[in-house]
């Protein structure tokens, strides 16, 4: 009797499904994942476009008003990024290429993230400049974007690089 390739061990391991089957589950997997994502962004770039009409914005130092129009392209970038992937999917839909389309919008939603993640540092920076003008906030703004590195990069990288293997 052959070995069965999906077992290792005597236990199944894998997912017995075809290519399809598979850009389904994944794709499905990756439309929860967006809608986080995509509701940060999208209130987070809300509250920023409101911030140019507000008294207290005329007397910002151009050094703070700058910061803030590069957080707010940020922000509109990673929006569109992160909603990119719903266009994607209505434009190819039905031209059975599921499994490309899954590919292009996972690329798709980590660019986003790397730009919500650009987009939130600023605008924490931008806020703490502002409210407090001390000379901490770079370092505090570091510390918490290591904490974002470590929580969406590091952490996901060492639990990927420890449990699977290279098969």
């Amino acid at each position: 009797m052959e070995a069965d390739p999906n077992r290792r061990d005597g236990r199944r391991h894998g997912r017995d499904e075809t290519e399809e089957e598979r850009a389904d589950r994944r794709w499905g997997d990756l439309m929860q994942e967006i809608r986080v994502a995509q509701t940060g962004v999208q209130i987070l770039l809300g509250f920023l476009l409101t911030v140019a009409f507000t008294p207290h914005f005329q007397g910002l130092q151009q050094t703070d008003k700058t910061t803030y129009v590069v957080t707010v392209v940020l922000g509109s970038l990673a929006t569109g990024a992160l909603i990119g992937p719903v266009a994607l999917h209505r434009i190819v839909a039905g031209r059975r290429i599921k499994p490309r389309a899954v590919t292009w919008a996972s690329r798709l939603t980590f660019v986003g993230l790397i730009l919500l993640l650009a987009t939130l540092t600023s605008a924490l920076f931008l806020v703490l400049r502002v409210v407090t003008h001390d000379a901490y906030v770079p370092w505090l703004v570091a510390g918490v974007l290591a904490w974002y590195l470590l929580c969406w990069f590091a952490l996901p990288l060492w639990i990927r690089i420890r449990h699977t293997s290279g098969e």
